[in-house]
C-alpha cells in the first residue's frame, strides 16, 4: 500500500510576500543601496525591520525620508518597508529618498512633475574620489619638508 503524499507548494510563501507588496524601486547614493517596498496602508515606515525613528534618530534625516510623501500629499495612504545596506547615515538617507520617489512615480505618473521639480528623482552622482599614489588621500599630500 503506497500512501499518497500531498505535494507542498513551494511557491506559496513567495506568492504571499508578493501579494503584500504592490511596488518596488531601488535608490542609490554614495555606497548605499536601498530597496523600497510600497503597499497600501496608513503611513508606517520600516527600515531594516525597525521604525523610522529608531533607525534615524535625527529629525532632519526623518524629514528627508518623508519629504517625497509630503510633496505628493500621500503621507497616510501607503506603508513602506525599506532594506538598505552600505555607506553611512547620510548616504542611506539619500538612497531611501530616491527609492521612495521612484516608487511614488510608479504608483502615479502624475507625481513625476512634483517630484522632479523638488529634485527627488535626481540621482546624486557624487562618490568618494579614489586615492592616488604618492599622496596620503585623494588630494592631500604628505607633509613637505624643505630640509
Amino acid at each position: 500500500m503506497a500512501k499518497k503524499v500531498k505535494a507542498k507548494d513551494k511557491n506559496t510563501k513567495k506568492e504571499k510576500k508578493k501579494e503584500n507588496v504592490n511596488y518596488i524601486a531601488t535608490g542609490r547614493r554614495k555606497e548605499s543601496t536601498a530597496r523600497v517596498y510600497l503597499k497600501k496602508g496608513s503611513g508606517k515606515v520600516f527600515i531594516n525591520g525597525r521604525r523610522l525613528e529608531v533607525h534615524f534618530p535625527r529629525e532632519d534625516h526623518q524629514n528627508m525620508v518623508i519629504a517625497p510623501f509630503k510633496a505628493t500629499k500621500t503621507m497616510d495612504k501607503f506603508d513602506i518597508k525599506v532594506k538598505v545596506n552600505g555607506g553611512g547615515i547620510s548616504g542611506q538617507t539619500g538612497a531611501i529618498v530616491l527609492g521612495v520617489a521612484r516608487v511614488l512615480e510608479k504608483v502615479n505618473e502624475g507625481h513625476r512633475d512634483v517630484l522632479k521639480s523638488k529634485g527627488f528623482l535626481t540621482r546624486d552622482p557624487r562618490v568618494k574620489e579614489r586615492k592616488k599614489y604618492g599622496r596620503k588621500r585623494a588630494r592631500k599630500s604628505f607633509q613637505f619638508s624643505k630640509r
